[in-house]
């Protein structure tokens, strides 16, 4: 059984009392896939397209391997400093995040390098390259908490709206219903027979929710590339992404006013919801550069989607002080237990297209640009067979009604990236960047355009290179704490974003 959850959804319009524990936020996270990076590929925004060069580029397109003249290690640790400014009903909270993460390992072997440099020598392609490793896709590791007075609505009318469309919930565990009615913050008017709030809205609730979130992808890949005649180069990967994604939601109201005076009244309740997810997935990048002369290449590139198996385990929790009575259900807790929840499906992620030049400024250094095309309104949830016995729906029902909120929803993107390196000296190159992330969302209303600045420094011997990259990202969304049935004027928090990534990679060339 999957239970019906209460402030699930950490952005967009589903809000929080989203009938599954996927939801079309989860599926924008597992789609939003950007290199982490090698430090010099931040340096330069992430424009790997044409490139080449690079071990992040790789999974951005293959054929960069064909730049390679010998072969490789790499190792990327970086940390994340991550912060939120949160507004809602004229409060402004404050948040922040910082975690240890390593964002890339890899080898490189060229066949050009030791015994194998003669079998190349005379051959129209004239360098060959096999990548193996793993590169970080995505970081989800994020902090966010906002809070306000609200005299207007409160998150228990969800769960008697719950009740009143369906009354058999209130005694089937897990439904929003189930959880409003045991802990008394629900009851049934004995004239009407609906289900009403026991929270008196009117004296006014303070509602704080907080939302912490962990893990990432790390994609493992095998790649192939190679240049032909030194001019065209082409590639290949193969990747297997694994998802580690954590979700703790926590989310509360206390009663402003009355509730102290009168013990019997309500006090507060607080609704907890831990998200895990996790799987792994497949795809295929194709790709090719060709350089013009000395001074001008293209590249373009395509990704296949990502087909992932996933899992998710939900645990639900909801504590009341509430009518005298104070009771708590949780997962595992004997009389009041809430049943965990773990349910496997399928997700597909968009295709993607990559278009990209490099002019290089003989010893000077280099311009790069890319261009990208994502359509995010094709993300695609799988459900398995059968019917949920929490709705009584089929799967195939629920996956129809996601996969069209997902397409109602979320639109096509188009991203821009540009990177500057120039050279100081022979050992030492500053970098520079930018990046363009147009909002994945159709309505305007949830600002999801963020802008990245990038800057760098590389150090480079004969066999030994160091490199140092920060990127500095920015970004704003809107979030509902709650959504309920025909009503229109639930608040809406606005949240700012200010993530910081600070890398350093170690490399050996031999």
């Amino acid at each position: 059984m999957r239970i019906q959850g209460l402030v699930v959804t950490t952005a967009l319009v589903c809000g929080g009392w989203a009938a599954h524990a996927q939801d079309i936020m989860e599926a924008y996270n597992l789609s939003n896939l950007q290199s982490q990076g090698t430090a010099s590929s931040i340096g330069y925004g992430g424009a790997l397209g044409s490139l080449g060069g690079d071990f992040a580029g790789i999974s951005v397109n293959p054929a960069g391997l064909g730049i390679y003249k010998t072969s490789e290690f790499t190792f990327t640790p970086s940390l994340k400093v991550n912060g939120t400014s949160s507004d809602y009903l004229s409060n402004t909270t404050m948040d922040n995040n910082t975690r240890f993460n390593v964002n890339n390992v890899g080898f490189i072997f060229n066949s050009n390098s030791g015994r194998h440099r003669r079998r190349h020598r005379n051959s129209d392609w004239s360098s060959v390259s096999f990548a193996i490793g793993m590169n970080r896709m995505a970081d989800f590791n994020l902090n966010s908490t906002y809070s306000g007075n609200n005299y207007k609505n409160s998150a228990t009318q969800a769960m008697a709206a719950d009740a009143n469309d369906n009354n058999a919930n209130v005694s089937t565990q897990g439904t929003l219903a189930y959880m409003g009615y045991q802990t008394f913050l629900i009851n049934q008017n004995t004239t009407t027979g609906l289900y009403e709030s026991a929270v008196p809205i009117s004296n006014g609730t303070k509602q704080v929710k907080t939302i912490e979130q962990r893990g990432g992808i790390n994609e493992f890949l095998m790649s192939l590339g190679g240049s032909y005649r030194d001019k065209l180069m082409l590639g290949i990967s193969v990747g297997i992404p694994f998802v580690d994604y954590e979700r703790n939601i926590t989310y509360s109201e206390t009663a402003l006013s009355g509730a102290a005076a009168n013990p019997g009244a309500f006090q507060s309740f607080t609704y907890g919801n831990n998200l895990n997810v996790y799987g792994a997935g497949f795809n295929v990048k194709l790709g090719a550069i060709y350089k013009f002369n000395d001074l001008l290449r293209v590249g373009a590139a395509f990704h296949s989607p990502t087909y992932y198996q996933l899992t998710d385990v939900s645990d639900p929790s909801i504590t009341a002080n509430s009518g005298g009575y104070q009771t708590s259900y949780v997962v595992g807790s004997g009389q009041y237990d809430l049943p965990e929840n773990q349910f496997n499906y399928g997700f597909t992620t968009p295709w993607r297209g990559i278009l990209s030049a490099t002019l290089t400024l003989r010893n000077l250094g280099f311009v790069t640009a890319d261009y990208e095309y994502v359509d995010y309104s094709s993300m695609r949830y799988i459900y398995p067979s059968g019917i949920d016995e929490n709705t009584g729906y089929s799967y195939q029902d629920e996956e129809t009604a996601m996969n069209q909120e997902i397409k109602s929803n979320y639109q096509a993107a188009s991203d821009v990236r540009l990177g500057v390196g120039i050279k100081l000296t022979r050992f030492l190159t500053v970098r520079a960047g930018a990046g363009y992330y147009q909002s994945p969302y159709k309505t305007s209303d949830f600002n999801g355009d963020r802008l990245d600045l990038s800057a760098g420094i590389g150090f480079k011997a004969n066999h030994f290179f160091a490199d140092l990259g920060m990127v500095h990202s920015m970004y704003k969304n809107e979030d509902a704490p709650y959504s309920i049935e025909n009503v229109t004027d639930v608040p809406t928090a606005l949240t700012s974003y200010n993530l910081n990534n600070v890398a350093l990679t170690f490399g050996v060339r031999y």
